[in-house]
């Protein structure tokens, strides 16, 4: 038998969401600079400190993210997932060896790296991995009406192992990854990472029935942390009582940057002419970059930063629906889930719809290692979205 040549080549790579993703990177670039600038001219005397780091690591992060793109998605399904979630789960326990009370950076040298970050691509292909050969069980489950809340089971032998399968062993590998970013005191990665495995999950076919089931414990874990832990529940309190804490301390971060989300109007102040970067927005190109985008830009600076988020969630989802197999298609939808979800989130902390979870905006919070992550992620969605090539064709028939 002829052994097939893997061809490694950008060729098929969807052109909308490439274009997507540079914008998003594009743009949140041109606002780290104009977010950092004062805060990096009174800490370092140099007002390009923070952008010319993103350019640096941005540069880096494209040349990964063509790489990724360029690999046959095999080799994603066959190394990466079981490498790189291997990798990342020692990371996620050496850290916690590692820093103060809250420990999620490894410093490496010249930079540092957070686990957790890592942990969420490789989840996304370890679960993608797992729940395409688990579906031999997941589609034998012995359910009348498969998935429906309510269907009869018809044989429990066959109930039972797609339960086993389909449901408890990935829920188990999700949850052990998320205990171990838990004991970090990331409660916010903790969330995030399991939605994003439950995404996975769900979209791989588990049974609606048990997803009710652990959304109600996972709901009844959730108000057992905010309430059973003095840093989550000064948060709760925080965000449900600003009155009774003080302006100048526990509240100053998000009212400083309400006001900078209020200030902007409809068209802003102009790029590069905010007011409450000038120290008033604590480290403003970071978690809060999206109320000087507000400021700066106004309503129509925000509307394009949700607006392109939709299309990348959009356009991801669309791609998904027309991958050759349920590994690519899960993949895609659980970077989806991810950027969407991440960037949900944080508008949602800085307009004060949620409380403070310290989640950052994905392509512009500041952030080197984490950066490359996203765009090595970015480089596996396209991926595993790619066309065949004319040639790849010819060799299948």
């Amino acid at each position: 038998m002829k052994r097939q040549r893997i061809e490694f080549t950008l060729k098929g790579i969807d052109k909308t969401m490439t274009a997507v993703i540079l914008l998003l990177l594009f743009y949140g670039s041109v606002m780290v600079f104009s977010a950092s600038a004062p805060y990096a001219e009174s800490t370092y005397g140099d007002s390009l400190y923070y952008v010319k780091r993103q350019i640096f690591w941005a540069a880096i992060g494209l040349t990964g993210m063509f790489a990724s793109a360029a690999l046959p998605p095999e080799i994603h399904r066959k190394y990466t997932s079981v490498i790189g979630f291997s990798i990342a789960a020692v990371l996620l326990v050496i850290v916690l060896f590692t820093g103060g009370a809250i420990k999620r950076w490894i410093n490496i040298g010249f930079f540092s790296i957070q686990p957790s970050e890592l942990m969420k691509p490789m989840l996304i292909l370890m679960m993608a991995k797992y729940m395409e050969y688990a579906q031999n069980y997941i589609k034998r489950n012995g359910i009348y009406k498969s998935g429906g809340l309510l269907g009869r089971i018809a044989d429990k032998r066959s109930f039972m192992r797609a339960s086993m399968y389909g449901v408890f062993i990935p829920t188990l590998i999700v949850f052990s990854v998320c205990v171990l970013i838990m004991l970090e005191n990331h409660f916010s990665g903790t969330l995030i990472t399991f939605c994003i495995g439950a995404i996975v999950i769900f979209s791989g076919g588990a049974m609606l029935r048990w997803f009710v089931g652990a959304a109600a414990v996972l709901c009844s874990a959730v108000f057992a942390v905010l309430f059973g832990t003095d840093y989550a529940s000064e948060r709760i309190d925080i965000w449900l009582h600003p009155e009774n804490f003080s302006v100048t301390d526990e509240t100053w971060q998000i009212t400083q940057g309400l006001i900078a989300v209020g200030s902007g109007g409809i068209f802003g102040r102009g790029l590069g002419n905010g007011l409450q970067k000038h120290l008033y927005v604590s480290a403003p190109h970071n978690d809060f970059i999206f109320s000087i985008v507000c400021e700066e830009l106004g309503l129509i600076g925000a509307a394009a930063v949700i607006g392109l988020f939709f299309m990348f969630v959009k356009r991801a989802l669309q791609l998904a629906m027309r991958c050759e197999t349920l590994f690519m298609s899960l993949v895609a939808v659980g970077i989806a889930g991810h950027v969407g979800l991440q960037a949900f989130l944080n508008i949602a902390v800085v307009t004060a719809t949620i409380p403070n979870t310290g989640v950052t905006l994905p392509f512009f919070s500041y952030g080197g290692s984490a950066l490359v992550v996203l765009l090595c992620e970015s480089g596996i969605l396209l991926s595993v979205t790619k066309n065949k090539t004319k040639s790849e064709r010819e060799r299948q028939v």
